[in-house]
């Protein structure tokens, strides 16, 4: 969509790439037409934005983990690398180990680095790290997507595309059919990665950017179905400000 592999109808975008944490921050004034977010941030900002049925990260078994070396042992002063506040790892933390207060935030990606050289003693890794930490001799600690999955019978909801509420209603159905056709069109391509795939992948192991692909971009990411949804009201309506069940929260209700 962004690289006119489709036709974009007259709309040209203005591709902005952040780690998930800076996207948050940014969501929070309310700057961007479009942008992936966070579902834990999307508390914090529900009054500037929808989110839109196309483009989530929802699903089992691509929740965040809980890492540390092996003879570490964890206690509550224990330091933890988290990928932001606002995320919704460090929400599913907060959830479920809530006396783990000590943390340090780092870019997801530095997040192991840490671990290994002991400026933190744990991190809670998300995106492809999951695929390669124990090759560096990491433990798990917990699955905390598998924790939520346990306790709601849910899929995780890790973050999704959402549209300002400045932008009209036809623009935002525009753009949502327009990332449904982008979807397919890469999802013909699947046995190629683009080489824009591959100059933005953190990890550049081209098998584990395949594994990264196949797991997060699922049934969820082209439309979030009803129990998509009721997955992301779990997460939004049970935190401890929460959201007015009379707001939109949904571009498309």
């Amino acid at each position: 969509m962004v690289n006119h592999k489709i036709d974009t109808e007259g709309i040209d975008f203005e591709l902005i790439i952040e780690d998930v944490e800076a996207l948050n921050q940014l969501a929070l004034k309310g700057k961007l037409d479009f942008t992936k977010l966070s579902f834990n941030a999307y508390k914090s900002c529900y009054q500037h934005y929808t989110i839109m049925d196309t483009g989530s990260a929802l699903g089992f078994g691509c929740g965040p983990l809980l890492i540390k070396k092996p003879e570490i042992k964890l206690n509550n002063d224990s330091l933890i690398g988290i990928p932001g506040q606002l995320t919704t790892a460090n929400y599913l933390l907060n959830r479920f180990f809530p006396d783990y207060q000590n943390k340090s935030v780092m870019l997801f990606s530095d997040i192991m680095t840490g671990i290994q050289i002991d400026t933190i003693q744990a991190g809670l890794i998300i995106h492809e790290s999951r695929f390669t930490y124990q090759k560096y001799g990491f433990e798990k600690v917990a699955d905390l997507g598998e924790l939520w999955e346990q306790q709601t019978a849910s899929p995780i909801p890790l973050g999704g595309i959402m549209a300002n509420k400045n932008l009209a209603s036809e623009d935002v159905n525009q753009v949502d059919k327009l990332m449904k056709r982008s979807l397919e069109y890469a999802k013909s391509q699947h046995d190629q990665l683009s080489n824009f795939v591959k100059f933005h992948a953190q990890e550049m192991n081209e098998e584990v950017m395949k594994s990264h692909i196949a797991l997060y971009v699922n049934e969820f990411t082209y439309s979030l179905s009803e129990l998509g949804e009721r997955a992301i009201e779990e997460m939004i309506y049970q935190n401890p400000q929460p959201i007015k069940k009379t707001h939109k929260i949904f571009t498309h209700k």
